[in-house]
């Protein structure tokens, strides 16, 4: 501090006019004066001045660490137990349905044929409408329904009633049907949308129809059994031994889930399931014929679920409908069997004949 921040002492002595100084008796304002000064001002001594002090330069410090600012110590966790593989749906659920389901299927094809028939019709017709009704929700694609679905159950009863020959020209003139029918509407998306009819013609009721082709044959309850054995007992092995050992992902940009010890299991499950179907259930069947009818079975299966987790993943969805509690929907479960049964029933025929 200097001492222009004090101000100039007064005269010792010195009474002035209020206007000059302070009032005569009073004691002058300000810090540099105390009572005793006005009592005695021939006493008043100006204060020392203090001669400024030279700039000293700071040394710089490193500032001390905080305890905030260093790392605290890592407590050592305690081993966390190995969590258990989940089936990613209700396991319960799904086997309810699934053996209902078995035993409607089974049910039918003993007593009539003509009451499974009807069977294959229903679930063609609601595979059908789960599969345009995805296809108008995620990518705005218009597949005329009506024409596919009159189609589609014409086309599996003429598989039946007139054979290959019957579903093949059904299969025509329900493609025909769908591109006349979206004619009715503006032409903006009318080829992707008769494109995707046609795609949903031959993919859910062409496919199906194969079944009814196998179910004509004198034996026909027990190749469709079989077809039904072999494709179950497939996605069963998959499942099992893919969900106790699988490691190596067989195809993780279209299913995750799916491993190559799981593909291994199809395959020895179907193979030796095909064995013992073939020499027990089949008219004329012999074990080694069964064995690559298993093969096949695995093979075709396992592409059929690869090819809808494809188109599931084109639309975003992780299940085709809500139908089937611990499933999905109709489509999710016909996902193996379509592809599965044009190759069923032509390695049959090859191997025992039409019937």
């Amino acid at each position: 501090m200097n001492d222009s921040s004090w101000g100039a002492p007064p005269r010792a002595g010195y009474w002035g006019p209020p206007d000059q100084g302070p009032a005569q008796g009073a004691a002058p304002a300000g810090p540099a004066y105390d009572a005793h000064d006005a009592l005695y001002p021939s006493e008043t001594q100006p204060m020392p001045i203090v001669p400024d002090m030279p700039d000293v330069p700071e040394v710089p410090q490193e500032p001390m660490p905080s305890a905030a600012s260093q790392p605290a110590p890592e407590t050592p966790r305690a081993p966390q137990a190995p969590q258990k593989k989940s089936a990613g749906r209700d396991l319960g659920a799904a086997i309810g349905v699934g053996v209902g389901l078995g035993a409607t299927v089974v049910a039918s094809l003993f007593i009539v044929k003509a009451v499974f028939i009807g069977v294959i019709v229903v679930a063609v017709v609601v595979g059908l409408w789960e599969l345009t009704s995805r296809l108008e929700e995620r990518k705005g694609i218009k597949a005329p329904l009506v024409p596919l679905a009159v189609g589609g159950a014409a086309m599996v009863v003429a598989g039946y009633v007139r054979g290959p020959e019957g579903a093949w020209v059904a299969m025509a003139l329900t493609a025909l049907a769908v591109l006349v029918w979206r004619m009715t509407e503006p032409p903006e998306g009318y080829l992707k949308d008769v494109t995707a009819g046609v795609f949903a013609a031959f993919y859910v009721p062409f496919l199906a129809t194969f079944v009814a082709l196998m179910l004509t044959a004198d034996d026909g309850a027990m190749r469709v059994l079989t077809f039904l054995l072999l494709t179950v007992v497939s996605d069963t092995g998959a499942y099992a031994i893919g969900w106790r050992f699988g490691k190596h992902k067989l195809a993780p940009r279209i299913s995750p889930g799916k491993t190559r010890e799981g593909l291994v299991g199809a395959v020895t499950f179907a193979m030796a399931g095909g064995a013992l179907c073939m020499e027990f259930l089949i008219d004329g069947g012999t074990w080694w014929q069964g064995l690559l009818i298993g093969l096949a079975v695995a093979a075709s299966a396992t592409l059929g679920d690869l090819g809808e987790s494809m188109i599931k993943r084109d639309l975003g969805i992780k299940d085709m409908g809500t139908l089937l509690p611990g499933h999905g929907g109709i489509m999710d479960r016909l996902d193996s069997l379509l592809p599965t049964a044009p190759v069923v029933w032509l390695l049959l025929v090859v191997f025992v004949g039409s019937g």
